[in-house]
């Protein structure tokens, strides 16, 4: 057996580990130490969030800090607050035998002049988010960073996908060519690829598993219901599970909110966590899970981000989200440190083509379950309730002194009844309401139903391009024959009147209004002009308002908070082989033909 001494840990950070528990390296530490210690060398390490990265690069780091070289030695950057305080958190613990060795943290939505004066003071590691650490670089200038020997990209793929790659770019140009640089990824798209080739020299890459698979102590379940019976079926998949603590992930902010208050109506411990809530909300609600106050927490993707929470036993996938990779990270939630854990799929029947593409990633096979019944529910809470009965412990020098006034009490009672009462006074709950409980199962009819749906909805898109083509075909005949001049007149002027018309509206409250040098001359419809936004910024959540569609040109309307993101993210890009070109529509830009 390995043990961290052998890796090279030297006996004050082994000291302090030691108090931490650790006992045995993590397979990515055994990898990823030796080659810090003993190299130079740039690092590429795919690893799910839990595997015991943290520690693969920060004793190496803490070990290797000159403690009398004031300046920062050691950058590292992670997407959010959370794992931000969480890593240099870490650090410090590992360093609690380092004497006089600094690590401080900084991030957004904390006050900035404590964050300088802990700067000022002297740090030699720096534990950041982009955002932030842009910021004291190029705006309060506050940091030098010519001293740093080694920088980290913690979870790489997640900083991209929040858009933070203009920060990496002007934090990373103001680090030495010297440097070594060690960038860790759950995933690996091809925009971490790019970030590796820029800043990166001959990376060395090491896994911890597969690249873009999921956790290896994860077991992958698939219940499939009516879409009009999800929120029923996640009520009977909680209950199911007595001793669930986890992450229920919803799609957005209202549906995530919608459901946390169906579930606290309903009995259950939970909460919300989203976008629209106070940093202070945040931290209270993020609090009391962690410490287990709170039993199940819903939230979105974009709110979860970096929330590192011990001992989750399930993730349930309310909806499944837009990118395969997004459930690879949901799911890495629970299973972590060597425990078990449950990733939960609930999906309609429409929906069910995109777990065989979850399984190929994953490398995984999901189980279909059929929903528990109401006596498989009440047969599991009770079963769980005996347990928890069996292994009590009863403090019986207290219990000794009231157990005459109650063995009098209940004298009339048989063990067998005073066994069923005991049962019935915690378990009565569950017997009314599922007493006369349906199965939550697609009937043939349901089934049907939702296959003739979506035979019609198909059929539909079939009618609408093959009206389209009989159109197109149409024009053509009648341009063959050529149709009277007045005619042609009146189409023009009314082609001139509707894009007169999209040049002179301005944009809906709240959104910015673009033009784009696509129309449906260059078959351009709706669809592929959101799917072109979505696919070139990474951002389906992005709100997309008002389109009109021109013969040569085009306006779109988008959530103003994203307006730089639009301009940059269409730069250089092509469709049908044209190069794109887009500017915002109040700048004098929409009057271009």
């Amino acid at each position: 057996m390995t043990t961290f001494e052998q890796l090279g840990i030297t006996a004050h950070v082994l000291k302090s580990i030691q108090e931490l528990g650790f006992v045995q390296p993590m397979p990515i530490q055994e990898k990823v130490i030796p080659m810090l210690l003993d190299t130079h060398e740039d690092l590429i390490g795919l690893a799910q969030t839990g595997t015991g990265k943290t520690a693969a690069f920060g004793l190496p780091i803490i070990q290797q800090t000159d403690i009398d070289t004031r300046s920062p030695q050691a950058l590292i950057l992670a997407p959010t607050r959370e794992l931000c305080q969480q890593i240099a958190g870490d650090l410090k613990n590992f360093a609690k035998y380092s004497a006089d060795l600094h690590v401080v943290a900084v991030y957004g939505g904390a006050d900035m002049g404590r964050q300088i004066r802990s700067l000022q003071q002297g740090a030699h590691v720096i534990v950041a988010t982009p955002g932030r650490m842009n910021d004291l670089l190029n705006k309060q200038r506050i940091v030098q960073l010519d001293d740093v020997r080694t920088v980290v990209l913690d979870e790489a793929d997640e900083m991209l996908n929040m858009g933070f790659k203009e920060e990496l770019d002007a934090i990373l140009e103001q680090t030495p060519e010297s440097k070594r640089t060690l960038l860790f990824s759950a995933t690996m798209p091809k925009e971490v690829l790019q970030i590796s080739k820029q800043y990166m020299r001959s990376p060395k890459q090491i896994a911890a598993g597969h690249v873009n698979a999921g956790a290896e102590d994860v077991e992958h379940i698939l219940y499939v219901v009516p879409s009009k019976q999800r929120y029923l079926a996640l009520k009977r998949v909680i209950d199911f599970y007595p001793e669930i603590y986890g992450i229920i992930f919803c799609r957005t902010r209202t549906e995530t909110q919608d459901i946390a208050n169906k579930l606290i109506q309903d009995g259950y411990n939970a909460d919300a966590l989203h976008g629209e809530l106070s940093q202070a909300q945040r931290e209270s609600i993020m609090h009391k899970f962690r410490v287990k106050n709170l039993q199940l927490l819903v939230a979105t993707d974009v709110a979860a981000r970096g929330l590192d929470v011990k001992d989750l036993t399930h993730v349930i996938n309310y909806n499944l989200p837009d990118e395969n990779a997004v459930y690879t990270h949901r799911s890495g939630r629970t299973g972590r440190a060597g425990k078990k854990g449950v990733s939960i799929a609930i999906v309609n029947l429409k929906e069910k083509y995109r777990i065989k593409q979850l399984e190929n990633q994953l490398r995984k096979t999901f189980t279909q379950k059929p929903i528990p019944s109401g006596d498989d529910v009440c047969e599991k809470q009770l079963m769980s309730l005996v347990d928890r009965l069996e292994t009590i412990e009863v403090d019986h020098k207290e219990i000794d002194r009231f157990l005459p006034a109650v063995s009098e009490k209940l004298e009339w009672l048989s063990r067998e009844d005073l066994i069923k009462h005991f049962v019935s006074l915690e378990f009565n709950r569950f017997l009314d309401y599922y007493r006369d409980a349906e199965d939550l199962k697609m009937s043939k009819e349901e089934l049907g139903a939702e296959k003739r749906e979506s035979r019609k909805k198909r059929s539909r898109q079939d009618d609408g391009e093959r009206r389209e083509r009989g159109e197109r075909r149409d024009r053509g005949e009648r341009r063959e024959r050529g149709e009277r001049g007045e005619r042609r007149e009146r189409g023009k002027q009314r082609d001139r009147d509707h894009d007169q018309e999209g040049t002179n509206r301005r944009a809906e409250e709240g959104f910015s209004r673009f033009h784009i040098n696509l129309g449906f001359k260059d078959s351009l419809t709706p669809r592929d002009l959101m799917g072109l936004l979505n696919r070139c910024t990474r951002k389906k959540h992005i709100e997309i308002g008002r389109i009109d569609l021109m013969k040569t040109f085009s306006f779109f309307e988008v959530d103003q908070n994203y307006t730089n993101t639009i301009l940059s993210a269409l730069e250089g890009v092509e469709f049908n082989g044209k190069e794109v070109s887009v500017q915002l529509a109040d700048d004098g830009s929409s009057s271009r033909r």
